[in-house]
């Protein structure tokens, strides 16, 4: 298979229409169209029935401790962890593009409830619902994409995942707010291929994008 993106170049900066957020010069950040990239794929292989979509981004703080704390700044070598920006399940074998902007389109405070997305498929929770756990204006269920919202403080820039599997099931079994490792678990032994793209984000205005190797960030084509 073979995934790409007119947003955005595998490996290259994610534009800030498709974040969370954007830099700004007195509140540090503030809400952007938090537009889905555009993705495109090809050449899925024979007994293909679904396609699942799934963003991550790699480089999630585990302490929260510093996280947007004037004066302070999140440290480099403190450790990552997975924070889920999209899963979708149930994308019918024949379609293989999704628009830029045809799943969401602006932040939703509380999540967006229904989101768009092709017919047939079904969007889970994104990892904003716990993020936002306990926020009168915030607190809710955030189902499918919220984009890239890094720590304006963070002295690393993020790295987001957009993967595409191509599975032999006509229905993903997982039901409610089923989340990317729900998902992960119900496809195992189905996946017939998989391709994926990974575009870099950061809201520290003292970070200057830089090249990163490929191989270092993505898994073999299949």
């Amino acid at each position: 298979m073979k995934l790409q993106s007119h947003s955005f170049r595998d490996g290259g900066v994610i534009p800030g229409r498709c974040a969370f957020a954007i830099r700004a010069p007195k509140s540090h950040v503030r809400l952007s169209a938090n537009r889905n990239p555009h993705l495109r794929w090809a050449d899925a292989p024979a007994g293909t029935r679904t396609f699942v979509v799934i963003c991550t981004d790699s480089d999630a703080p585990t302490k929260a401790d510093d996280v947007n704390k004037p004066g302070r700044e999140v440290p480099a070598d403190l450790p990552r962890a997975e924070f889920q920006h999209w899963v979708m399940v149930d994308i019918p074998a024949s379609v293989t593009e999704i628009g830029e902007g045809a799943c969401s389109e602006g932040v939703t405070p509380k999540g967006k409830k229904k989101p768009h997305g092709p017919e047939g498929a079904r969007q889970g929770v994104n990892d904003y619902t716990s993020w936002f756990k306990g926020d009168k204006n915030m607190d809710g269920a955030y189902l499918g994409y919220d984009g890239p919202c890094p720590p304006w403080n963070d002295s690393l820039q993020h790295h987001y995942r957009f993967e595409v599997l191509a599975t032999d099931l006509e229905k993903c079994p997982v039901d409610g707010n089923f989340s990317v490792a729900d998902v992960r678990r119900a496809i195992e032994g189905h996946v017939l291929a998989r391709d994926a793209i990974v575009g870099r984000y950061a809201l520290n205005p003292q970070l200057k994008p830089t090249a990163t190797p490929l191989n270092s960030m993505r898994r073999p084509r299949s």
